[in-house]
């Protein structure tokens, strides 16, 4: 499969897959296609439809196929921001609900618990986030842009509240307070910052969701 990512920012990612070739995407992240690209629906099972659920996708799935040639089809975003690929065979990847935008039918997405609790109630990422594994490329979306991190064993990154993208899945993530009561009360990061710590590679989004809605409402007010 060949691919390119073009515009910004709101970009689109277009996919040319040769005869018999399948990608896959959650159920209506189709843009535009060739005549030729057919498609099917499936939830995968009722575990994977229900993990799906969790993690804030849709349960239903769909798998497009090029017949009798090479076949093209389109994936936009769905927010400003980019586009990454990730190839999945250089490790599983961990990334943040509503991520996953298409990958290759060699790639399995599933659910990736937060092992600690704390983590996932108050690290602004969510106690359930999707995992990435198999072979293959994948697609996922970025709020904003994205900067890269390559994490040495035990090197940690404190992360505000809603900018932890993805991450390797050797990586671990936790959450510390933030220091000192006037800090915490009017220092305007919240109580609690997300701490990722290495091996790994961690990528950061530049205006997570949350936080451009915030501006937009400030900016109307």
């Amino acid at each position: 499969m060949r691919y390119e990512i073009k515009g910004e920012p709101l970009p689109v990612l277009l996919c040319y897959l040769e005869a018999g070739e399948k990608i896959m995407c959650e159920q209506g992240a189709m843009s535009w296609m060739t005549p030729n690209m057919t498609m099917s629906t499936s939830t995968g099972g009722i575990g994977k439809a229900f993990g799906k659920m969790f993690s804030g996708e849709s349960i239903f799935q769909n798998t497009y196929t090029a017949q009798g040639g090479q076949g093209m089809i389109a994936f936009a975003s769905s927010f400003p921001g980019s586009i990454m690929p990730i190839d999945v065979s250089q490790g599983e990847m961990i990334v943040q609900k509503r991520g996953y935008l298409a990958s290759q039918d060699t790639v399995q997405l599933s659910v990736a618990f937060q092992k600690k609790l704390g983590a996932g109630f108050f690290g602004g990422e969510g106690f359930i986030m999707q995992k990435l594994s198999g072979t293959g490329m994948a697609f996922i979306e970025i709020d904003g842009y994205t900067v890269e991190y390559d994490l040495q064993a035990g090197q940690q990154l404190v992360i505000d509240t809603g900018y932890l993208a993805a991450m390797s899945a050797t990586c671990t993530m936790d959450i510390q307070t933030v220091k000192g009561i006037g800090n915490a009360l009017f220092g305007g990061e919240g109580l609690f910052n997300t701490v990722v710590t290495g091996p790994g590679k961690v990528y950061i989004q530049t205006m997570p969701a949350n936080q451009l809605a915030s501006s937009l409402y400030v900016g109307a007010k």
